[in-house]
């Protein structure tokens, strides 16, 4: 095995690879988003061109969308990066010391809202920074803050953006490279020539259960209320001609009744029209989770619904939902009942099983809410030899910064051998070695499904579990993030080929995009 060799760069430290080298030069040549999948060294490719920037003399803006995410590439390029001052800013820290940073340091890893800010401020400019990274790149959309850094990046500056999953909707890549100025997109799959000795095998098994009756009975009577309502929304003229009482729809009508409010439209079929279309995204929201989370899930929830509508300023259309008497006979077959998700015995035998298989194993489950986090943490605390942890993010009293940072920590030196993980843990983490993940549901999302599955196989042979409820919505996701993984693997080439690599007239086309 052999390493590389660069004055910057620790001798005899990171291993050579010849695709990430091969990428990692051409990234030099032309402002490039590099598609690679998790686990087969993004960070290193950002190593190197951060290497041969810094020998030039220019300096180097390395960002990263969450603290945690920050933190782990400092400790990367701290540890590998050979006579480099090396300045980590964040947005707790005072304008007047990030500043300090930026004048003094020769490479910065920050998140991007602070420098944003801080541009805007003018607290400091970009004038001197030869190379901009954008970790997680498939954020630089909209109005998101990777958007307003690049665009007051010198023009003789090097641009590379880093993700594993771009995402299906080749409208919105053409966005990202745009508002990024990435000009030429490099993809490697885990089926590159160049790519496969590298690979770690990931098995996938999708593990069905049956919903109890008591459940079907519950999402039965929630169904029964949403006809109620659709029925009305389709007699104010709203709904749309042979779509399903689905949240994709209900949002189209929100939006369009929203668009006809701010046209200063004003009648009661609108006022109308928003109070339904809310209580059905409340009944659509409870479905779900009897479906795919559980009982428990479902009783907080409805629990906090019928608080909110007793407040005395509690919405219109929370109050008229739980005094109607489907949603009673609905809250008392929730509360009264005892029986759990079917999904919570299965996540229990499998976490026992792998344990009990390998006592060095690490497991990660994700879950889409924190009401089953914890309910899971619970649960899965009983397993015998589980030493479970909880991973969530920090807004609304979750885990601050360092508390995330401790988790992960805990799980690497094996004090913790479960981790129960919302969103947070999904994107760009090194978890460590992780044996299994286990999907508590599918995601429709199939950028977030690509960064669940990542965090196993990346220094080993590791499985992927998905818990699927038969005849709910898990079906319809996973399916789902099945059709949009494929598509985007489709636009992607479309795309790479269209932008010819290299340039010219693929070039042309993204700048008059």
């Amino acid at each position: 095995m052999g390493y590389i060799s660069h004055p910057k760069i620790t001798p005899d430290a990171v291993e050579e690879r010849k695709y990430q080298m091969n990428m990692a030069r051409d990234c030099l040549n032309v402002n490039t988003l590099v598609v690679l999948p998790t686990g087969l060294g993004k960070t290193i490719i950002a190593l190197y061109i951060t290497a041969v920037t810094l020998q030039a003399g220019r300096k180097v803006l390395l960002m990263a969308p969450t603290k945690p995410l920050v933190e782990q590439h400092f400790s990367v390029f701290s540890g590998f990066l050979a006579d480099t001052r090396i300045g980590v800013m964040n947005g707790l820290m005072r304008p007047e010391t990030r500043k300090r940073i930026a004048e003094e340091n020769d490479l910065i890893i920050s998140t991007p809202q602070c420098i944003a800010n801080d541009l805007e401020n003018q607290m400091y400019d970009m004038d001197g920074f030869g190379l901009v990274i954008y970790d997680e790149a498939h954020r630089g959309t909209g109005n998101y803050a990777y958007v307003t850094v690049a665009g007051s990046c010198a023009k003789d500056s090097r641009s590379v953006g880093l993700t594993a999953s771009p995402g299906s909707d080749i409208k919105k890549v053409e966005e990202v490279c745009r508002n990024l100025r990435l000009m030429r997109i490099d993809i490697r799959t885990e089926n590159d020539p160049d790519v496969a000795p590298y690979v770690h095998d990931t098995y996938i098994k999708k593990i069905e259960v049956n919903m109890p009756k008591e459940l079907l009975d519950i999402v039965d009577a929630l169904k029964k209320l949403l006809d109620h309502y659709f029925i009305e929304l389709t007699d104010l003229r709203l709904t749309k001609e042979n779509w399903p009482p689905s949240s994709t729809h209900m949002l189209m009508i929100g939006e369009s009744l929203q668009k006809r409010l701010r046209r200063g439209e004003r009648s009661p079929t609108i006022y109308r029209g928003l109070t339904v279309q809310s209580i059905c995204m409340k009944i659509l929201h409870a479905i779900k989770l009897a479906e795919t989370q559980g009982m428990s899930s479902l009783r907080l929830y409805m629990a906090k619904l019928t608080e909110e509508a007793e407040a005395q300023k509690g919405n219109k259309g929370g109050k008229e939902l739980v005094a109607r008497k489907e949603y009673l006979d609905a809250w008392n077959m929730v509360s009264g009942s005892r029986i759990e998700h079917p999904k919570v015995s299965k996540l229990m035998s499998l976490v026992s099983q792998i344990l009990n298989t390998d006592g060095s194993s690490k497991v990660m489950v994700f879950t889409q809410y924190r009401d089953t986090c914890d309910v899971l943490i619970e649960k899965l605390s009983s397993v015998e030899g589980a030493r479970v942890g909880k991973l969530i993010g920090q807004s609304n009293g979750g885990l601050r910064q360092k508390e995330q940072i401790e988790i992960l920590e805990e799980f690497r030196n094996g004090t913790r051998n479960v981790i129960v993980a919302t969103s947070v843990g999904e994107e760009g983490l090194d978890v460590a070695s992780t044996n299994a993940v286990i999907f508590y549901e599918p995601v429709p999302s199939e950028i977030r499904t690509i960064q669940r599955r990542g965090r196993t196989g990346r220094k080993n042979d590791g499985e992927v579990f998905v818990l699927v409820a038969k005849g709910t919505m898990d079906e319809i996701s996973e399916s789902s993030s099945k059709k949009k993984e494929d598509q985007m693997r489709s636009n992607l080439e479309k795309l790479n080929r269209e932008l010819s690599l290299l340039g010219g007239e693929g070039q042309k086309k993204l700048r008059d995009f």
